[in-house]
Protein backbone atom coordinates (compact mmCIF):
# COMPACT_ATOMS: atom_id res chain seq x y z
CA UNK A 1 0.00 0.00 0.00
CA UNK A 2 2.59 2.23 1.08
CA UNK A 3 4.38 1.80 -2.67
CA UNK A 4 0.83 2.93 -4.42
CA UNK A 5 1.27 5.68 -3.05
CA UNK A 6 4.25 6.69 -4.33
CA UNK A 7 2.63 7.22 -7.96
CA UNK A 8 -1.32 7.29 -6.82
CA UNK A 9 -3.62 9.34 -4.49
CA UNK A 10 -5.79 7.65 -2.53
CA UNK A 11 -9.53 7.86 -3.80
CA UNK A 12 -7.90 9.67 -6.94
CA UNK A 13 -6.69 9.11 -9.92
CA UNK A 14 -2.55 9.25 -11.11
CA UNK A 15 -1.64 12.54 -10.99
CA UNK A 16 1.17 14.61 -13.61
CA UNK A 17 2.27 15.85 -10.35
CA UNK A 18 3.20 12.50 -9.38
CA UNK A 19 4.58 11.46 -12.25
CA UNK A 20 6.98 14.96 -12.27
CA UNK A 21 7.69 15.02 -9.24
CA UNK A 22 9.98 12.00 -9.81
CA UNK A 23 10.91 12.50 -13.65
CA UNK A 24 12.16 15.77 -13.10
CA UNK A 25 14.23 15.76 -16.25
CA UNK A 26 10.94 16.25 -17.67
CA UNK A 27 9.43 18.68 -15.48
CA UNK A 28 12.44 20.81 -16.44
CA UNK A 29 12.11 21.17 -20.20
CA UNK A 30 8.54 21.51 -19.15
CA UNK A 31 9.21 24.75 -17.44
CA UNK A 32 11.66 25.95 -20.08
CA UNK A 33 8.93 25.27 -22.88
CA UNK A 34 10.98 22.71 -24.79
CA UNK A 35 10.62 19.74 -25.96
CA UNK A 36 7.96 17.25 -26.91
CA UNK A 37 5.64 17.58 -23.71
CA UNK A 38 5.00 21.23 -24.84
CA UNK A 39 3.82 20.47 -28.24
CA UNK A 40 0.14 20.45 -29.11
CA UNK A 41 -0.08 16.85 -29.24
CA UNK A 42 1.14 16.43 -25.47
CA UNK A 43 0.14 19.73 -23.67
CA UNK A 44 -2.86 19.67 -21.68
CA UNK A 45 -2.92 15.52 -21.53
CA UNK A 46 -2.31 13.59 -18.63
CA UNK A 47 0.79 11.33 -18.85
CA UNK A 48 -1.07 8.24 -18.19
CA UNK A 49 -2.77 9.14 -21.31
CA UNK A 50 0.23 8.06 -22.78
CA UNK A 51 2.25 6.29 -20.51
CA UNK A 52 -0.27 3.63 -19.41
CA UNK A 53 0.88 1.18 -16.87
CA UNK A 54 0.35 -2.33 -14.99
CA UNK A 55 1.17 -4.68 -18.68
CA UNK A 56 3.98 -6.54 -17.09
CA UNK A 57 7.31 -5.59 -16.52
CA UNK A 58 8.12 -5.98 -20.48
CA UNK A 59 5.72 -3.62 -21.06
CA UNK A 60 7.23 -0.21 -23.24
CA UNK A 61 5.90 2.82 -21.35
CA UNK A 62 7.29 4.90 -24.09
CA UNK A 63 6.64 3.52 -27.05
CA UNK A 64 5.49 5.13 -30.65
CA UNK A 65 6.12 4.91 -34.10
CA UNK A 66 9.85 6.33 -34.80
CA UNK A 67 9.20 6.84 -39.06
CA UNK A 68 5.83 8.58 -38.45
CA UNK A 69 7.03 10.66 -35.79
CA UNK A 70 6.65 14.13 -36.61
CA UNK A 71 10.39 15.32 -34.93
CA UNK A 72 9.34 19.42 -35.58
CA UNK A 73 7.18 18.50 -32.36
CA UNK A 74 10.18 17.91 -30.52
CA UNK A 75 11.31 21.62 -30.90
CA UNK A 76 13.16 20.42 -33.47
CA UNK A 77 12.24 19.96 -37.38
CA UNK A 78 14.27 17.82 -39.29
CA UNK A 79 15.28 19.33 -42.46
CA UNK A 80 17.97 18.96 -45.38
CA UNK A 81 20.78 16.23 -44.56
CA UNK A 82 19.26 15.85 -41.03
CA UNK A 83 15.81 14.41 -42.05
CA UNK A 84 16.85 10.51 -43.84
CA UNK A 85 18.72 10.30 -40.85
CA UNK A 86 18.53 7.00 -38.62
CA UNK A 87 17.07 8.80 -34.93
CA UNK A 88 19.97 6.10 -32.95
CA UNK A 89 22.61 8.80 -35.37
CA UNK A 90 21.84 11.41 -33.17
CA UNK A 91 20.44 9.91 -29.93
CA UNK A 92 23.27 7.82 -29.12
CA UNK A 93 24.78 7.84 -25.60
CA UNK A 94 27.74 9.74 -26.52
CA UNK A 95 26.54 12.89 -27.21
CA UNK A 96 24.12 12.89 -24.15
CA UNK A 97 26.30 15.13 -21.79
CA UNK A 98 23.80 14.37 -18.48
CA UNK A 99 25.44 11.49 -16.89
CA UNK A 100 22.33 10.16 -15.54
CA UNK A 101 20.31 10.25 -18.49
CA UNK A 102 22.95 8.72 -20.80
CA UNK A 103 23.16 5.63 -18.70
CA UNK A 104 19.42 5.25 -20.09
CA UNK A 105 18.84 2.52 -22.58
CA UNK A 106 16.95 4.19 -25.69
CA UNK A 107 16.11 7.39 -24.22
CA UNK A 108 15.32 10.46 -26.80
CA UNK A 109 16.26 13.13 -23.98
CA UNK A 110 19.52 14.85 -23.28
CA UNK A 111 20.16 16.15 -26.34
CA UNK A 112 21.74 19.80 -27.16
CA UNK A 113 20.31 21.41 -30.58
CA UNK A 114 23.79 23.18 -30.81
CA UNK A 115 25.36 21.72 -34.02
CA UNK A 116 28.99 21.22 -32.21
CA UNK A 117 27.09 18.55 -29.63
CA UNK A 118 26.51 16.34 -32.71
CA UNK A 119 29.27 17.68 -34.80
CA UNK A 120 33.16 17.78 -34.43
CA UNK A 121 34.32 21.55 -34.54
CA UNK A 122 36.38 21.65 -37.86
CA UNK A 123 37.10 25.41 -37.09
CA UNK A 124 38.88 24.75 -33.49
CA UNK A 125 37.39 27.43 -31.72
CA UNK A 126 38.36 29.48 -34.48
CA UNK A 127 35.00 30.81 -35.43
CA UNK A 128 31.84 31.53 -33.83
CA UNK A 129 29.88 28.39 -32.45
CA UNK A 130 26.73 28.95 -34.40
CA UNK A 131 27.46 27.49 -37.41
CA UNK A 132 24.21 28.18 -38.49
CA UNK A 133 25.16 31.68 -39.36
CA UNK A 134 27.60 30.61 -42.01
CA UNK A 135 26.18 26.51 -42.79
CA UNK A 136 23.08 25.47 -43.77
CA UNK A 137 21.57 21.87 -42.80
CA UNK A 138 21.74 20.46 -46.51
CA UNK A 139 25.34 20.41 -46.17
CA UNK A 140 28.38 22.23 -44.78
CA UNK A 141 29.76 22.69 -48.12
CA UNK A 142 29.11 25.13 -50.10
CA UNK A 143 28.50 27.68 -47.38
CA UNK A 144 25.96 29.34 -48.66
CA UNK A 145 25.11 31.73 -46.05
CA UNK A 146 28.37 33.29 -45.52
CA UNK A 147 28.82 36.91 -46.39
CA UNK A 148 32.31 37.81 -47.14
CA UNK A 149 30.86 41.47 -47.94
CA UNK A 150 30.17 41.76 -43.60
CA UNK A 151 33.75 40.81 -42.75
CA UNK A 152 36.63 43.19 -42.23
CA UNK A 153 37.48 41.99 -46.34
CA UNK A 154 35.14 42.51 -48.53
CA UNK A 155 35.88 40.74 -52.04
CA UNK A 156 35.70 43.28 -55.01
CA UNK A 157 37.22 42.93 -58.15
CA UNK A 158 39.46 40.16 -58.85
CA UNK A 159 39.44 38.95 -55.37
CA UNK A 160 36.29 37.56 -55.73
CA UNK A 161 36.93 35.02 -58.43
CA UNK A 162 40.14 33.49 -56.18
CA UNK A 163 39.51 29.87 -54.97
CA UNK A 164 38.73 30.28 -51.25
CA UNK A 165 41.79 28.01 -50.82
CA UNK A 166 43.60 30.77 -52.33
CA UNK A 167 43.89 32.93 -49.07
CA UNK A 168 42.65 29.90 -46.59
CA UNK A 169 45.57 27.60 -46.73
CA UNK A 170 43.92 24.27 -46.00
CA UNK A 171 46.43 22.87 -43.04
CA UNK A 172 46.85 20.50 -39.99
CA UNK A 173 46.42 21.89 -36.53
CA UNK A 174 46.13 19.30 -33.36
CA UNK A 175 46.76 16.59 -35.82
CA UNK A 176 43.59 16.97 -37.51
CA UNK A 177 42.95 19.29 -41.34
CA UNK A 178 42.11 22.59 -40.59
CA UNK A 179 41.68 25.44 -42.65
CA UNK A 180 41.72 28.97 -41.34
CA UNK A 181 39.19 31.55 -41.84
CA UNK A 182 39.54 33.78 -38.47
CA UNK A 183 42.20 36.43 -37.98
CA UNK A 184 44.40 36.16 -41.45
CA UNK A 185 46.77 39.47 -41.24
CA UNK A 186 45.02 41.63 -44.49
CA UNK A 187 46.45 45.18 -43.98
CA UNK A 188 48.96 44.92 -46.30
CA UNK A 189 48.79 43.29 -49.31
CA UNK A 190 52.08 41.61 -49.23
CA UNK A 191 50.51 39.22 -47.07
CA UNK A 192 49.04 37.01 -50.34
CA UNK A 193 51.11 38.48 -52.73
CA UNK A 194 55.08 38.49 -53.80
CA UNK A 195 55.99 41.85 -53.44
CA UNK A 196 57.35 42.75 -56.90
CA UNK A 197 58.57 46.24 -56.20
CA UNK A 198 61.34 44.30 -53.66
CA UNK A 199 60.23 46.46 -50.49
CA UNK A 200 60.97 49.85 -52.31
CA UNK A 201 57.63 50.82 -51.09
CA UNK A 202 56.05 49.99 -47.65
CA UNK A 203 52.30 49.66 -47.06
CA UNK A 204 51.75 51.30 -50.29
CA UNK A 205 49.92 48.90 -52.82
CA UNK A 206 46.60 50.53 -52.59
CA UNK A 207 47.82 54.02 -53.44
CA UNK A 208 48.94 52.78 -57.10
CA UNK A 209 46.77 49.74 -57.54
CA UNK A 210 43.21 48.37 -57.40
CA UNK A 211 41.76 45.29 -56.67
CA UNK A 212 40.47 44.36 -60.33
CA UNK A 213 44.76 44.13 -61.59
CA UNK A 214 47.46 45.00 -60.61
CA UNK A 215 48.54 46.16 -64.21
CA UNK A 216 45.75 49.03 -63.57
CA UNK A 217 47.63 52.24 -61.98
CA UNK A 218 46.28 54.53 -60.32
CA UNK A 219 48.90 56.13 -58.50
CA UNK A 220 48.89 59.43 -59.95
CA UNK A 221 47.38 61.47 -58.13
CA UNK A 222 46.91 58.96 -55.25
CA UNK A 223 50.09 57.68 -53.94
CA UNK A 224 51.51 59.40 -50.61
CA UNK A 225 54.99 60.80 -51.91
CA UNK A 226 55.60 62.31 -48.84
CA UNK A 227 56.17 59.06 -47.40
CA UNK A 228 59.24 58.19 -49.29
CA UNK A 229 62.67 60.18 -48.38
CA UNK A 230 61.65 62.84 -51.11
CA UNK A 231 58.29 64.77 -50.02
CA UNK A 232 56.76 66.30 -52.96
CA UNK A 233 56.12 70.00 -52.12
CA UNK A 234 55.59 73.38 -54.14
CA UNK A 235 55.58 72.39 -57.58
CA UNK A 236 57.03 69.53 -57.67
CA UNK A 237 53.48 68.29 -56.15
CA UNK A 238 51.84 69.08 -59.30
CA UNK A 239 54.53 67.37 -61.57
CA UNK A 240 54.02 64.55 -63.64
CA UNK A 241 55.24 61.37 -62.48
CA UNK A 242 57.83 60.86 -65.22
CA UNK A 243 58.73 64.31 -65.54
CA UNK A 244 61.23 62.83 -63.21
CA UNK A 245 61.12 58.80 -63.30
CA UNK A 246 61.88 56.84 -66.39
CA UNK A 247 58.82 54.92 -68.12
CA UNK A 248 58.84 51.05 -67.70
CA UNK A 249 57.02 48.26 -67.05
CA UNK A 250 59.40 46.42 -65.24
CA UNK A 251 57.76 46.43 -61.62
CA UNK A 252 61.32 45.96 -60.32
CA UNK A 253 62.74 49.15 -61.93
CA UNK A 254 59.68 51.49 -62.06
CA UNK A 255 60.02 54.45 -60.01
CA UNK A 256 63.30 53.38 -58.59
CA UNK A 257 65.76 55.19 -60.78
CA UNK A 258 65.77 58.18 -58.26
CA UNK A 259 66.62 56.19 -55.23
CA UNK A 260 69.24 58.12 -53.10
CA UNK A 261 68.26 61.31 -54.88
CA UNK A 262 67.95 64.09 -51.46
CA UNK A 263 65.42 66.57 -51.81
CA UNK A 264 68.15 68.86 -51.42
CA UNK A 265 70.45 67.70 -54.41
CA UNK A 266 68.50 69.78 -56.49
CA UNK A 267 71.22 69.67 -59.65
CA UNK A 268 70.86 66.14 -60.15
CA UNK A 269 67.38 66.71 -62.09
CA UNK A 270 67.76 70.45 -62.66
CA UNK A 271 70.52 71.81 -64.52
CA UNK A 272 72.50 74.45 -62.45
CA UNK A 273 72.42 78.41 -63.66
CA UNK A 274 75.10 78.88 -61.45
CA UNK A 275 77.35 76.30 -62.50
CA UNK A 276 78.81 75.06 -59.52
CA UNK A 277 79.78 78.68 -57.50
CA UNK A 278 77.39 77.96 -55.21
CA UNK A 279 77.27 74.49 -54.77
CA UNK A 280 74.20 71.98 -54.74
CA UNK A 281 72.31 72.92 -52.03
CA UNK A 282 69.88 75.02 -53.81
CA UNK A 283 67.27 75.04 -51.14
CA UNK A 284 69.03 77.64 -49.01
CA UNK A 285 68.15 79.87 -51.71
CA UNK A 286 65.24 78.68 -53.66
CA UNK A 287 61.98 77.45 -52.61
CA UNK A 288 59.70 74.23 -54.34
CA UNK A 289 56.93 76.98 -55.68
CA UNK A 290 59.69 78.04 -58.20
CA UNK A 291 63.02 78.96 -58.70
CA UNK A 292 62.38 82.45 -58.58
CA UNK A 293 60.77 82.54 -55.14
CA UNK A 294 63.60 82.80 -53.08
CA UNK A 295 63.78 82.62 -49.38
CA UNK A 296 65.57 84.97 -47.05
CA UNK A 297 68.49 85.05 -48.26
CA UNK A 298 70.06 84.43 -44.60
CA UNK A 299 71.05 80.78 -45.17
CA UNK A 300 73.13 82.37 -48.52
CA UNK A 301 77.17 81.64 -47.66
CA UNK A 302 78.45 85.26 -49.75
CA UNK A 303 81.50 83.70 -49.50
CA UNK A 304 81.09 81.30 -51.88
CA UNK A 305 81.65 84.34 -54.51
CA UNK A 306 84.11 87.20 -55.30
CA UNK A 307 83.11 89.23 -52.46
CA UNK A 308 82.65 87.56 -49.06
CA UNK A 309 80.88 89.58 -46.58
CA UNK A 310 82.95 91.40 -43.70
CA UNK A 311 82.30 93.62 -40.85
CA UNK A 312 79.45 96.05 -41.25
CA UNK A 313 78.69 94.52 -44.95
CA UNK A 314 77.50 91.14 -43.33
CA UNK A 315 74.18 92.89 -41.90
CA UNK A 316 73.15 94.47 -44.86
CA UNK A 317 69.90 93.79 -46.91
CA UNK A 318 70.79 91.82 -50.08
CA UNK A 319 68.74 94.38 -52.01
CA UNK A 320 70.95 97.31 -50.89
CA UNK A 321 73.74 96.20 -53.57
CA UNK A 322 71.64 93.76 -55.82
CA UNK A 323 69.18 96.19 -57.26
CA UNK A 324 67.95 93.90 -60.15
CA UNK A 325 68.38 90.13 -60.21
CA UNK A 326 70.97 88.44 -57.27
CA UNK A 327 72.45 86.77 -60.11
CA UNK A 328 73.42 90.39 -62.53
CA UNK A 329 77.34 91.17 -61.83
CA UNK A 330 78.19 93.91 -59.29
CA UNK A 331 81.38 96.17 -60.01
CA UNK A 332 82.96 95.79 -56.52
CA UNK A 333 86.73 97.30 -56.97
CA UNK A 334 85.81 99.98 -55.10
CA UNK A 335 84.00 101.65 -52.12
CA UNK A 336 82.42 104.26 -53.65
CA UNK A 337 80.22 101.87 -56.53
CA UNK A 338 78.28 101.87 -53.83
CA UNK A 339 78.72 104.48 -51.13
CA UNK A 340 78.59 107.82 -52.22
CA UNK A 341 81.96 110.42 -51.09
CA UNK A 342 81.19 111.68 -48.36
CA UNK A 343 84.50 114.09 -48.94
CA UNK A 344 83.61 115.38 -51.74
CA UNK A 345 86.64 114.67 -53.80
CA UNK A 346 88.91 115.98 -50.63
CA UNK A 347 91.34 113.60 -50.83
CA UNK A 348 91.25 112.39 -54.56
CA UNK A 349 94.84 112.13 -55.71
CA UNK A 350 95.56 113.11 -59.49
CA UNK A 351 91.72 112.90 -60.45
CA UNK A 352 91.79 109.55 -58.65
CA UNK A 353 89.17 109.21 -55.83
CA UNK A 354 91.35 107.22 -53.07
CA UNK A 355 89.43 104.16 -52.03
CA UNK A 356 87.43 104.60 -48.20
CA UNK A 357 89.36 101.25 -47.00
CA UNK A 358 92.74 103.25 -46.97
CA UNK A 359 91.00 105.46 -43.74
CA UNK A 360 88.25 102.80 -42.58
CA UNK A 361 87.42 99.62 -41.06
CA UNK A 362 84.86 97.31 -42.58
CA UNK A 363 84.35 95.96 -38.99
CA UNK A 364 83.62 99.30 -37.33
CA UNK A 365 81.95 101.35 -40.37
CA UNK A 366 82.53 104.78 -41.62
CA UNK A 367 82.56 106.64 -38.29
CA UNK A 368 86.21 104.84 -37.16
CA UNK A 369 88.77 105.76 -39.09
CA UNK A 370 92.33 103.86 -39.07
CA UNK A 371 94.17 106.98 -40.24
CA UNK A 372 97.38 107.18 -38.05
CA UNK A 373 99.57 109.40 -36.36
CA UNK A 374 102.36 108.33 -38.88
CA UNK A 375 100.14 109.02 -41.56
CA UNK A 376 99.71 112.31 -40.44
CA UNK A 377 103.44 112.72 -40.24
CA UNK A 378 102.92 112.78 -44.54
CA UNK A 379 100.66 115.86 -44.43
CA UNK A 380 101.50 119.25 -44.59
CA UNK A 381 100.81 119.37 -40.68
CA UNK A 382 102.62 116.75 -38.76
CA UNK A 383 100.90 115.49 -35.42
CA UNK A 384 103.94 116.31 -32.47
CA UNK A 385 103.77 116.59 -28.84
CA UNK A 386 100.04 117.12 -26.98
CA UNK A 387 98.45 117.26 -30.84
CA UNK A 388 99.12 113.39 -31.39
CA UNK A 389 96.73 112.80 -27.83
CA UNK A 390 94.23 115.62 -29.22
CA UNK A 391 91.11 113.76 -31.12
CA UNK A 392 90.74 113.86 -34.59
CA UNK A 393 87.39 116.29 -34.13
CA UNK A 394 88.76 118.96 -32.27
CA UNK A 395 90.27 120.29 -35.24
CA UNK A 396 88.55 118.47 -38.26
CA UNK A 397 85.33 118.91 -36.59
CA UNK A 398 85.55 122.79 -35.10
CA UNK A 399 81.89 123.73 -35.35
CA UNK A 400 80.33 120.43 -33.84
CA UNK A 401 79.07 119.04 -37.24
CA UNK A 402 80.51 118.79 -40.18
CA UNK A 403 84.42 117.07 -40.78
CA UNK A 404 86.71 118.76 -42.83
CA UNK A 405 89.71 118.23 -43.70
CA UNK A 406 91.14 120.55 -46.02
CA UNK A 407 92.03 124.38 -45.99
CA UNK A 408 91.06 124.15 -42.09
CA UNK A 409 94.49 126.78 -40.94
CA UNK A 410 98.04 125.45 -39.65
CA UNK A 411 99.02 128.32 -37.81
CA UNK A 412 98.23 127.97 -33.96
CA UNK A 413 95.64 130.82 -34.03
CA UNK A 414 93.74 128.72 -36.09
CA UNK A 415 92.83 126.47 -33.45
CA UNK A 416 94.05 128.52 -30.38
CA UNK A 417 93.03 131.71 -28.95
CA UNK A 418 95.89 134.29 -29.04
CA UNK A 419 96.17 135.03 -24.99
CA UNK A 420 98.26 137.72 -25.79
CA UNK A 421 96.88 140.17 -27.95
CA UNK A 422 99.33 142.50 -30.03
CA UNK A 423 102.14 141.54 -26.77
CA UNK A 424 104.11 139.62 -29.47
CA UNK A 425 103.10 140.61 -33.38
CA UNK A 426 105.90 140.76 -35.92
CA UNK A 427 105.19 141.92 -39.29
CA UNK A 428 101.62 141.90 -38.30
CA UNK A 429 101.68 138.06 -37.39
CA UNK A 430 101.74 136.52 -33.99
CA UNK A 431 104.21 133.59 -34.39
CA UNK A 432 103.66 131.34 -31.71
CA UNK A 433 106.30 128.99 -32.21
CA UNK A 434 108.76 131.68 -31.23
CA UNK A 435 107.98 130.63 -27.85
CA UNK A 436 105.95 127.69 -27.25
CA UNK A 437 106.29 124.13 -28.49
CA UNK A 438 103.78 121.26 -29.08
CA UNK A 439 104.26 119.49 -26.01
CA UNK A 440 102.85 122.12 -23.53
CA UNK A 441 102.51 126.07 -23.55
CA UNK A 442 105.16 126.81 -21.02
CA UNK A 443 107.44 128.95 -23.52
CA UNK A 444 110.15 126.83 -23.17
CA UNK A 445 111.75 128.51 -26.55
CA UNK A 446 111.66 132.35 -25.17
CA UNK A 447 114.68 133.75 -24.98
CA UNK A 448 114.63 136.95 -22.14
CA UNK A 449 118.09 137.67 -23.24
CA UNK A 450 116.26 139.73 -26.87
CA UNK A 451 113.89 141.68 -24.89
CA UNK A 452 115.04 144.93 -22.88
CA UNK A 453 115.41 143.66 -19.75
CA UNK A 454 117.73 140.41 -20.03
CA UNK A 455 117.80 138.02 -16.71
CA UNK A 456 121.36 138.24 -14.85
CA UNK A 457 122.11 137.09 -11.19
CA UNK A 458 119.35 136.36 -8.98
CA UNK A 459 116.78 137.27 -11.64
CA UNK A 460 117.40 134.39 -13.59
CA UNK A 461 115.46 132.30 -10.27
CA UNK A 462 112.58 134.54 -10.39
CA UNK A 463 109.48 133.26 -11.50
CA UNK A 464 108.06 134.60 -13.99
CA UNK A 465 104.80 136.08 -12.63
CA UNK A 466 106.52 137.43 -9.94
CA UNK A 467 106.93 140.57 -12.63
CA UNK A 468 104.46 139.73 -15.12
CA UNK A 469 101.63 139.47 -12.93
CA UNK A 470 98.47 137.80 -13.05
CA UNK A 471 94.89 139.87 -13.49
CA UNK A 472 91.89 139.03 -10.61
CA UNK A 473 90.20 137.29 -13.26
CA UNK A 474 92.82 135.29 -14.19
CA UNK A 475 93.20 136.54 -17.48
CA UNK A 476 96.64 136.24 -18.93
CA UNK A 477 98.92 139.26 -18.04
CA UNK A 478 100.62 141.50 -20.51
CA UNK A 479 104.42 140.34 -21.12
CA UNK A 480 104.98 144.30 -22.04
CA UNK A 481 106.40 146.28 -19.11
CA UNK A 482 107.04 149.72 -19.92
CA UNK A 483 109.16 150.44 -16.84
CA UNK A 484 111.71 148.09 -15.01
CA UNK A 485 113.82 150.31 -13.12
CA UNK A 486 114.79 148.58 -9.68
CA UNK A 487 112.62 150.85 -7.71
CA UNK A 488 109.64 149.87 -10.17
CA UNK A 489 109.62 146.30 -8.41
CA UNK A 490 111.80 146.48 -5.33
CA UNK A 491 110.54 149.31 -2.51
Amino acid sequence: MSNCTQCHDLGNKVTNEKCLACHKDVQSLITQKRGYHVSREAKGKDCFTCHSEHHGRKFEMVRFDEKAFDHALAGYPLEGAHKPLDCRKCHAPEKIKDPEIRVRPKTFMGLDQACLSCHTDFHQGSMSKDCRSCHDLTAWKPVKKFDHAKTDFPLRGGHVQVDCKECHKVTTRNGKEFQQFADLPHADCKTCHSDPHKSHFVNACAQCHTDEAFKVFVGKDRFEHNATHFRLLGKHATTDCYECHKKTSDPVAVFQDRIGVKENDCATCHKDPHEGKFGTDCAKCHQEKGFKALRSMDRFDHNLTDYPLQGKHIGVDCKKCHKGPYTDPIVFDACNRCHEDFHKGVFDKNGVATDCVECHFLTDGFEVSMFSIEQHKETPFPLEGAHQATPCFECHMKDGKNWTFRSIGSACADCHDNVHGEDFVENGVTDCKRCHVADDWFPKLFDHDLTGFPLVGEHVKVECRECHKVADDGKVPSFRIERFECADCHK
